[in-house]
């Protein structure tokens, strides 16, 4: 959901050729419930769309080069190509995740979610838009670095639409970690709640490129969730919309 200037994507995961982009989202079609046959053309249609936007790109930009090689501007031409890979990067890496979700790419580790959270927070660019209130001693059982993919894509999802600030806490409730990113924007309506985690959903205020974008991010997070043994859920806010992110807490070592 970023501007047609893309902003920098994190790091992708080696995503091979195409052909192992093309059979990752085959799994992911076939995934689906028996019959799901228009989902999957759906899927399809909206995957190659987003793809081919900044391929086009691309390619109209080379062209152009090709076509009047004395009035291009090699630096602004190199920018504007590694700003369209940058974008085919991200959306492919998504694409992998939401086919892998259960591929962890790193060990589990037993870990204080708010030191976990406070760290992520800290190499945020945007953090000064960002209010918090993080409890110390909630510990749970989680792959570091796809909890902090989880809570980057909250965080994103969050900063795009707020219109002042975004608040994060972390707390404990009974046997439940609880991690929660709200924001001050316009909200959700309770009939979009479920529709915001499909696979390229966008709410229709949100069609235009000033905040649109592939639509994966809250589908990945939702998926990573389930992969801790937990759930990712909207839910009633007096402002805004307010993601809830529960995960089970890590059982009492014994001295």
């Amino acid at each position: 959901m970023a501007d047609d200037a893309v902003q920098p994507a994190a790091p992708a995961r080696d995503c091979g050729c195409e052909r192992d982009v093309m059979q990752d989202i085959a799994a992911i079609m076939r995934a689906q419930p028996h019959g799901a046959l228009g989902w999957q053309r759906r899927f399809v249609s909206d995957a190659a769309h987003e793809l081919c936007t900044p391929i086009a790109g691309l390619r109209a930009r080379l062209e152009e080069a090709r076509l009047h090689p004395d009035d291009t501007d090699l630096e602004s031409l190199l920018d504007g190509a590694l700003n369209d890979v940058a974008r085919l990067q991200a959306i492919t890496a998504d694409l992998l995740v939401l086919a892998r979700p259960e591929a962890h790419t790193g060990r589990w580790e037993r870990m204080d979610l708010a030191e976990l959270v406070e760290g992520a927070l800290s190499r945020r660019p945007d953090r000064r838009a960002l209010t918090f209130r993080l409890d110390p001693g909630v510990i749970v059982n989680v792959v570091r670095c796809d909890i902090s993919r989880l809570l980057g894509n909250l965080l994103d999802n969050a900063v795009r639409h707020a219109t002042t600030t975004v608040h994060v806490e972390v707390r404990r409730k009974g046997d439940t970690a609880e991690l929660v990113v709200a924001d001050d924007g316009d909200g959700i309506n309770g009939t979009d709640r479920e529709r915001i985690f499909e696979v390229f959903a966008r709410l229709e205020p949100s069609r235009c490129r000033r905040y649109g974008g592939p639509g994966l991010g809250l589908a990945i997070a939702r998926g990573l969730a389930w992969a801790h043994r937990g759930t990712l859920s909207v839910e009633d806010s007096p402002l805004g919309a307010r993601f809830v992110l529960r995960l089970p807490l890590a059982p009492a070592t014994s001295s």
